[in-house]
């Protein structure tokens, strides 16, 4: 349901908006089931120009059929795979992080999907000159720990400083600012021309659960709504856009198995793509937390997803080791176990 909003269209303009809210015209659907000859005589609106914001606006959101041929030459020439700076990571990643895509981090506070998040924008800003968007709803985000990150990766600090400047963060504290921020990276995707900058590549939101879990409380079906309309923007950003979306969520444990798995509810765990579970442990031989990575689902390797594996989240033998931050100037080094 994509709710009308000041250029989405040409000629949709903020007083138009205005004027349809006014008249319960809220939504894309709401207008194009209108009757636009009483619209324009309830809204005191040109009557010519509503049919032609409601011909662009079925263009831009009907369905077209297409060919399955089609489908995979637009996919091969869409899709490219970003590395998440961790080398483990993008071996259960099958590579990396992939376009078109969103992929979720679940797990406890404390496991590392914040780290992850940050490992992944300074991989991103720096190692393939890309832009990011690191959407923070928990103030989880430190600009200090990505320069670290940087720091680690490349001693020139002007190349740091412009990795930094490809990093854009938004602090989103509940759903209609996430909801509002995901509008505006749209809109400016839309208008994005390639530069030697580079393109928005990857859009980090670092929770979803922290700004759904309030709403699924005793209003569950308005919540479960805008759970799912949140669900197809993140969808809809990754498929039309190629980008990468990556998303972190709290995890919880099934009542029957007791094993891990991702929150939010069933009507949640169809919408990433791939998902992987991290659990993090005190190292006993030195200070610190080590952190283990589970792929719970994945639509390229088989065997993710179902039944449980040694770490107890639900993945059938896909366990991995994960980088961890050391004391030496945030340098990283893998763990083994």
């Amino acid at each position: 349901m994509v709710v009308l909003r000041a250029g989405l269209c040409p000629g949709l303009t903020e007083e138009m908006i205005q004027l349809l809210r006014a008249n319960n015209i809220r939504t894309v659907v709401d207008f194009v089931s209108s009757d636009l000859e009483d619209v324009a005589q309830n809204c005191s609106v040109s009557y010519k120009v509503l049919v032609a914001v409601r011909r662009v606006l079925l263009a831009q959101f009907s369905a077209f059929p297409t060919n399955g041929a089609d489908l995979y030459e637009e996919l091969k020439s869409s899709t490219a795979i970003l590395p998440t700076g961790s080398p483990s990571l993008d071996q259960l990643l099958d590579a990396g992080l992939y376009t078109g895509e969103v992929t979720e981090l679940a797990g406890a506070p404390g496991s590392g999907k914040t780290q992850v998040c940050l490992s992944i924008a300074a991989n991103v800003s720096l190692g393939l000159r890309q832009h990011v968007v690191f959407l923070d709803s928990t103030g989880g985000f430190t600009a200090s720990r990505l320069y670290q990150m940087l720091q680690a990766r490349v001693e020139d600090r002007e190349e740091q400083m412009e990795a930094l400047q490809r990093v854009q963060v938004v602090r989103v504290f509940d759903i209609y600012e996430m909801l509002r921020a995901l509008h505006e990276v749209r809109d400016c995707l839309s208008q994005q021309v390639e530069s030697s900058a580079g393109l928005l590549k990857a859009v980090l939101i670092d929770s979803v659960s922290a700004v759904l879990s309030p709403l699924l409380g005793g209003r569950q079906s308005e919540g479960l709504a805008i759970m799912m309309q949140l669900a197809r923007e993140l969808k809809t950003l990754a498929k039309e856009f190629s980008v990468a979306v990556l998303v972190t969520n709290q995890v919880t444990r099934d009542n029957s198995t007791s094993a891990l798995k991702s929150a939010l509810g069933r009507s949640w765990s169809f919408v990433p793509s791939t998902r992987v579970l991290l659990q993090g442990r005190a190292a006993p031989w030195e200070e610190g937390t080590a952190h283990t990575a589970c792929l719970a689902k994945s639509p390229r390797q088989v065997g993710s997803g179902y039944g449980k594996g040694r770490c107890g989240c639900g993945a059938v033998g896909c366990r991995v080791s994960l980088p961890r931050g050391t004391h030496c100037n945030g340098r990283v080094a893998d763990v083994c176990y």
